[in-house]
C-alpha cells in the first residue's frame, strides 16, 4: 500500500513538473519569433531606434516616431506580457493583476563621457501611470526594459520543492526494488 501511495504521488508531482517545463518551451519558441527589427515610423519620417527588452509580449529593436513615449513603446510591444495569476470569479476566468508591480528602467549611453545612466520607474499595475513616464520623451539608441514583479504563490513554491520530492520518491522506490 505504501509503495502504490508513493508511486502515485511521484506521478502527480512529475506531471505538474513537467507540464511546466512543456508550457517553459512553447513560450520561449514565441519569444524568439517575436525577434528582430520593427519599424513603426513611416518612411521618411525622423525616426529613434529602440530596443525593448523584458515583460513584454514583443521584444526587439523598434523604430519609431522621434519623440515617442514610453507608454507608446509599450503599446508597439504589444503591452505587458501576461504574466498574471488566474482567478475564478464564478462566471469567468480572467488573469489578476491586483498584486502585480511594474518596473521600467530606460538606459541611456553618453559616448563623449562613455557613461550609462539608467533612470527607474516603478508602479503598481492597478495605479496610474506615472505622470513623468507619460511626458518623457524617449531618444535615440535607449534601452527599455520592463519587469513584473509579483508575490511567490502556491505554485511557485511546489515548483520548488516537487523535484526534491519527485527525486527523492524516485531513489526510494528504485532502492526498494533493487534490495526486493
Amino acid at each position: 500500500m505504501k509503495k502504490i501511495f508513493l508511486s502515485t504521488v511521484a506521478a502527480i508531482i512529475l506531471c505538474i513538473v513537467s507540464h511546466d517545463i512543456v508550457k517553459a518551451q512553447a513560450g520561449s519558441q514565441v519569444f524568439r519569433l517575436g525577434e528582430g527589427m520593427i519599424r513603426i515610423a513611416e518612411a521618411g519620417q525622423l525616426a529613434d531606434t529602440l530596443a525593448v527588452w523584458g515583460d513584454v509580449s514583443n521584444a526587439g529593436r523598434y523604430i519609431v516616431p522621434r519623440g515617442t513615449t514610453p507608454h507608446e513603446l509599450l503599446a508597439y510591444a504589444r503591452g505587458i506580457s501576461r504574466t498574471g495569476v488566474i482567478r475564478d470569479t464564478g462566471d469567468q476566468v480572467q488573469l489578476d493583476w491586483s498584486q502585480r508591480r511594474i518596473e521600467i528602467n530606460i538606459s541611456t549611453y553618453d559616448p563623449e563621457t562613455g557613461t550609462e545612466s539608467v533612470e527607474n520607474f516603478s508602479f503598481r499595475f492597478n495605479d496610474p501611470f506615472p505622470a513623468e513616464l507619460r511626458t518623457y520623451r524617449l531618444r535615440n539608441d535607449q534601452i527599455v526594459t520592463v519587469e513584473v514583479k509579483r508575490n511567490a504563490t502556491f505554485l511557485d513554491y511546489l515548483r520548488v520543492i516537487s523535484p526534491i520530492v519527485t527525486l527523492t520518491a524516485s531513489t526510494y522506490l528504485l532502492i526498494d526494488r533493487i534490495l526486493d
